[in-house]
């Protein structure tokens, strides 16, 4: 009878441990003190992205006055368009604006002009002041445009599609870009999601908890250009257990039915 109870505790206790909890598995779930379809006070205004070495720039100059000077600068749409995108960006990659290990960038004409610590914006502003003052005249009615080459991240661990991914928006978070590299599933945690950051100093890395509401409020709740996502897998995946309920009894009937047999081969054998 002993054994039998023992046995029993066995298989429940294998049971419980190797079933992954809805709330492990679920995004953006609010507390149960936040009233459902409430509406919440996210904050929008996150800072704006500073550049950082390896950064890769598309700029564009307009001058309608002055087309022939202008070309020097620009990558050819037209050609970009003819290959397709994937090729469109590797000919940005060899022909784009790269952010150098001195946070420089090279453009004709004008030469090294410091990149990194800048806004797109601010970096705006000082080539069409320089464009201005070296090469055209104040009437040119020049139109200038910074842009990064897209949100280029990395997703790696327990993710469907590991890798390298690039998404053509300025303001991504990590939901979408985890949903954009291909999911994560169920066997992942998205309890602790790890953000490896580049920063002016070195490489920091963040955690954050997608499963919970309360991310979009965390500083790392937006991907920044050249992130990395790591996301681990759940002991359940260690264990080798299913992924479903119905896969995690399959597999631990199978065990308990195991011991159980052990169990009364070696009871019959010491009879």
């Amino acid at each position: 009878m002993r054994k039998s109870l023992g046995l029993l505790l066995l298989f429940l206790l294998l049971l419980a441990s190797s079933c992954v909890p809805t709330r492990k598995i679920t995004y953006l779930q609010e507390s149960k003190s936040t009233v459902n379809d409430s509406l919440l006070s996210i904050r929008k205004i996150q800072p704006p992205y500073r550049l950082r070495i390896n950064d890769i720039l598309s700029i564009q100059i307009k001058a309608p006055r002055d087309p022939d000077l202008v070309t020097m600068f620009n990558i050819s749409n037209q050609e970009n368009n003819q290959l397709g995108r994937d090729v469109g960006m590797a000919n940005l990659y060899f022909n784009g604006y790269t952010v150098d290990q001195h946070g420089d960038i090279r453009v004709p004409q004008l030469g090294k002009i410091k990149a990194m610590g800048m806004t797109t914006e601010e970096l705006r502003e000082v080539i069409e002041k320089r464009l201005l003052t070296e090469l055209f005249k104040p009437n040119a009615n020049i139109f200038v445009t910074v842009k990064l080459d897209g949100l280029r991240y990395t997703m790696v661990g327990e993710v469907n599609g590991p890798g390298q991914k690039i998404i053509y928006r300025d303001r991504v978070n990590v939901v979408e870009a985890m949903a954009d590299g291909g999911g994560v599933p169920i066997t992942g945690d998205i309890t602790s999601v790890k953000i490896i950051r580049q920063y002016s100093d070195g490489v920091r890395t963040h955690e954050i908890d997608v499963t919970s509401i309360d991310a979009v409020y965390s500083p790392y709740y937006y991907v920044q250009n050249n992130d990395m996502i790591v996301v681990n897998p759940l002991p359940q995946k260690a264990l080798g257990t299913g992924t479903t309920g119905l896969s995690s009894f399959t597999t631990v009937l199978s065990i308990f039915t195991d011991i159980v047999g052990t169990v009364l081969l070696i009871n019959n054998l010491s009879n």
